[in-house]
């Protein structure tokens, strides 16, 4: 079937709502591509891979840092603010592979690096992907250049 957001239009509308309130809150535009890249990973979504790589091309990302971001950990390429919002987001994305998935470490160490209103907008941004990789995986949709135009 077609994407549930695209049968059901005010799906749509209220995600582009929800993405803007992010970015209203703080979250830096290639800071959420970032997570949303390496949520999509974690969830093996072939469209939000493309959609995302695709983003941060147009947005100036370096061919390293889009490369790398899968191990995040091992390269001199992320800020410590960014190791934190991505950890963050490995977390919230592998909830059910630990009694605690979002540790007091990992919370603490995004408190430390974002104030209270870009926490909440990088919650909702990573809840978000991981909303879209969902959808796209449960209706097995195809990537392709398709995707171009909602870059």
């Amino acid at each position: 079937m077609k994407s549930p957001a695209l049968v059901l239009p005010t799906v749509m509308e209220a995600a582009h709502a929800l993405t803007k309130a992010t970015e209203a809150a703080g979250v830096p535009r290639k800071l959420a591509e970032l997570l949303s890249l390496r949520a999509s990973q974690i969830n093996g979504c072939a469209v939000c891979l493309d959609m995302h790589s695709r983003a941060l091309v147009k947005l100036g990302e370096t061919a390293e840092r889009i490369a790398c971001v899968a191990a995040w950990r091992e390269t001199p390429y992320f800020t410590d603010a960014e190791r934190a919002a991505l950890a963050l987001t490995e977390a919230i994305t592998r909830v059910p592979d630990r009694a605690d998935p979002v540790s007091d470490e990992i919370w603490n160490e995004a408190a430390r690096h974002y104030d209270e209103k870009v926490l909440a907008g990088l919650v909702l941004s990573i809840g978000l992907i991981n909303l879209w990789n969902r959808l796209n995986i449960t209706t097995r949709q195809i990537t392709g250049p398709w995707i171009e135009q909602y870059v």
